[in-house]
């Protein structure tokens, strides 16, 4: 939905997130930062389901989209609207098109259809 929700989401304060996040994921979702390879509690996770945005909760990734390939959780595809890409420092940034959390990058390794792995 676009409107005041985004614009919220994209104006709560660093106190807040802080508050709001537990400092793992204050570390990656606001300053970038990167999980340890093979340490995610979503690894190895095989249930059917969404996975959404630790930050704000928007869905982001299909379960049925969710592939193994590295030490991170890693998908072919994210859901309609829910992923922006943006530059950083030459790689693809992927970040929550809601909260504008980081999620981690774009590769262009993946599988098919999409040859994307995020």
């Amino acid at each position: 939905m676009k409107g005041s929700v985004e614009k919220d989401w994209k104006i709560v304060s660093e106190e807040e997130w802080r508050r709001r996040l537990r400092p793992e994921q204050y570390r990656v979702l606001r300053e970038s930062g990167t999980e340890r390879s093979g340490s995610g509690a979503y690894l190895h996770e095989s249930r059917t389901g969404t996975y959404a945005c630790a930050g704000c909760g928007l869905p982001l990734f299909s379960s049925t989209t969710k592939y193994d390939a590295c030490g991170w959780p890693s998908f072919w595809d994210a859901l309609p609207g829910a992923v922006d890409a943006r530059s950083d420092t030459g790689a693809v940034e992927a970040i929550c098109a809601r909260c504008e959390g980081h999620l981690g990058h774009i590769f262009a390794d993946g599988p098919p259809p999409t040859g994307k792995r995020y």
